[in-house]
């Protein structure tokens, strides 16, 4: 009888040759997928690093803007005419206060017809505004 893969063979040194072949070849295309693979992450971490420096900066550039938002211009910059913002600022302020009277008298509306509207706001806050609303138009 024959033995087992340690004793003789099985097979003929031709088809033997061909297995040790087929191995040899496996076993390249093997090492060049490993390769190629680590030269795809090599790859990918490089860029990865690229990215992350590019999220540095930009993180530092979000908050210098953020902070020249927040602190107005710089010593650099040209003040801004405090009579011209003054003017905005109480334009703003008189279509806020047309906003609030034109909200309490949609309220007050809602709350005489009894619509669930008037229901969104607690009674006591919509007493107190109604009365804020009303000292400040006997004020005037």
């Amino acid at each position: 009888g024959r033995e087992g893969w340690r004793g003789e063979s099985r097979g003929s040194p031709q088809q033997l040759a061909e297995r040790y072949a087929d191995l040899a070849a496996s076993h390249s295309e093997a090492l060049r997928q490993r390769e190629e693979r680590e030269w795809h992450n090599a790859r990918l971490r490089q860029e990865n690093a690229r990215l992350r420096l590019e999220n540095r900066r930009l993180r530092r550039e979000n908050r210098c803007l953020f902070r020249q938002a927040l602190l107005g211009p710089g010593p650099d910059k040209p003040p801004t005419d405090p009579a011209g913002e003054a003017e905005a600022l109480r334009t703003q302020l008189k279509r806020l206060q047309e906003k609030h009277r034109r909200a309490l008298r949609h309220l007050r509306r809602c709350r005489a017809a009894g619509r669930p509207e008037a229901s969104g706001a607690e009674d006591g806050e919509l007493d107190e505004l109604l009365l804020e609303e009303e000292e400040q138009s006997l004020d005037k």
